[in-house]
């Protein structure tokens, strides 16, 4: 979980030498595992302006503290919606999606955490036009 870590860290290192990158903007997006690691990856990497957790939720397994979300998740105070299906099999919505979606530590203005209908594989046409209009609310619209 450490390497994870200082690799996403390197990534956003490597981004800020490409001079068509605007750093400034940068969001991470996680789907399914990437969703609930995120929980932990957005809180240690400060240059990350937004999130989206994509079908994402707490792991019924236990976890070292280091690699347990549930003790970044108060960590994550930018802007983070969270976008589930309302039968997911791999995060139920009482047992895994609310407790995730609880401990996330941005403001309740800037946080939301959208259902749809369906399991893990979430609709994608809805899914994309959340996460765009997420991302032009607080990041800006992309530009040439």
């Amino acid at each position: 979980m450490v390497m994870w870590g200082q690799h996403l860290r390197r990534s956003v290192d490597y981004l800020a030498t490409c001079p068509d990158v605007d750093t400034t903007r940068l969001a991470y997006l996680g789907i399914s595992w990437g969703g609930l690691l995120g929980g932990l990856m957005v809180a240690i990497e400060p240059r990350l302006k937004a999130a989206i957790f994509n079908a994402a939720g707490l792991s019924m397994s236990r976890s070292r503290p280091e690699a347990d979300p549930i003790n970044f998740l108060p960590r994550v105070r930018i802007p983070s919606p969270m976008l589930n299906g309302k039968h997911d099999h791999f995060f139920p919505t009482e047992t895994s999606q609310q407790p995730f979606f609880a401990l996330i530590g941005t403001p309740p203005a800037d946080k939301r955490h959208v259902l749809y209908e369906g399991g893990h594989a979430l609709p994608r046409t809805l899914r994309i036009a959340e996460a765009l209009a997420w991302l032009d609310k607080y990041l800006g619209a992309v530009t040439r």
